[in-house]
């Protein structure tokens, strides 16, 4: 591959979970199945086996949706270095979505495979228990008028009720909030009187929100104590939305980004035109990501590298 900062690698969030993932990968290449032994043995479970045969309800509690998704991304990673000899330095720069960064931070060398599952263990577990579920709420603004402008605006009205702010700020026309129940009830009504469609979100807790301090606060004493080194290539973080690469600058930016908005339309935008990226590839499980890309950067490709046919094409094109 030639030099330049041409590729950027895009590891998914939350939501793209499914019954299956991963398998096809175990089946193709003895370097992915390494990567689930890896994780099941630093969990102390067969979080495999749910990943491949559910139940589903298993597998999209939090604390096991977060080490899954991480587990088929670096198994993804792992498989094209082995099978294909495509390494993550060739790309010019990482990201991830919300606990996607923790992927990339694990893609980039900076975090072992064991510590990166074990901290999302704990990191589901600790959003799971920051809110006494029905307390808290998120919901997307969906359509053409749904920028963050609009979403600020929303989430202002919503917090005279209680907390309510921006979440994640997906990409124009998907911005999505977070808060109190009777507060984002509140912004989805303004939403919708702005001119946008509100979607209430069914997720087990209002992420990327100050009613996560409690969670933060846990991820703080873990990441305390981990080894987190130089990744190989810059991180984009979501709370900043610009390159990282300092150890102790990615262990506050982890911290912050449990109660922080998720920047990834900046931090695509700033990897498309301050980056000079021409090429975004989705590493792990669906396309969420994908889709994104295409309307936030039309002018980069974007593929997703979910299977062994996925891979093989990708690592010829390089």
């Amino acid at each position: 591959m030639t030099a330049g900062p041409l590729l950027a690698l895009l590891f998914p969030g939350q939501g793209s979970q499914s019954v299956g993932m991963g398998a096809q990968l175990a089946d193709a290449f003895p370097a992915a199945r390494e990567v689930f032994q890896e994780v099941d043995d630093a969990l102390g479970q067969k979080l495999s086996m749910i990943m491949r045969e559910g139940p589903e309800d298993q597998l999209t509690l939090t604390e096991n949706a977060q080490p899954a998704l991480m587990a088929v991304s670096l198994a993804v990673i792992r498989a094209l270095k082995v099978e294909f000899g495509v390494d993550v330095s060739q790309a010019a720069f990482v990201a991830g979505h919300s606990l996607g960064e923790y992927s990339a931070l694990a893609a980039a060398g900076a975090l072992s495979v064991a510590d990166t599952a074990r901290l999302l263990k704990l990191r589901g577990q600790s959003m799971q228990k920051a809110v006494p579920v029905g307390k808290g709420a998120m919901a997307s603004l969906i359509g053409p008028k749904s920028d963050l402008a609009l979403a600020e605006e929303a989430a202002k009205a919503g917090s005279a009720l209680g907390v309510c702010v921006v979440a994640n700020d997906n990409n124009n026309g998907n911005v999505v909030i977070s808060g109190e129940k009777a507060a984002v009830d509140r912004a989805i009504e303004k939403a919708k009187e702005l001119g946008a469609r509100a979607i209430p979100l069914n997720v087990s807790a209002p992420f990327h929100c100050p009613l996560m301090q409690p969670a933060a606060e846990a991820m703080a004493d873990a990441l305390a104590d981990a080894r987190i080194v130089t990744p190989v290539v810059p991180v984009v973080a979501n709370v900043t939305a610009s390159p990282e690469s300092d150890p102790e600058v990615i262990r506050r930016l982890l911290v912050e980004q449990v109660t922080g908005r998720v920047r990834w339309r900046e931090s695509m935008e700033w990897m498309a035109a301050e980056g000079g990226v021409l090429r975004f590839a989705e590493v792990g499980s669906g396309k969420v990501l994908t889709g994104m890309a295409k309307r936030i950067a039309p002018d980069a490709e974007s593929v997703a590298l979910n299977g062994p046919e996925e891979l093989e094409a990708f690592a010829r094109s390089l």
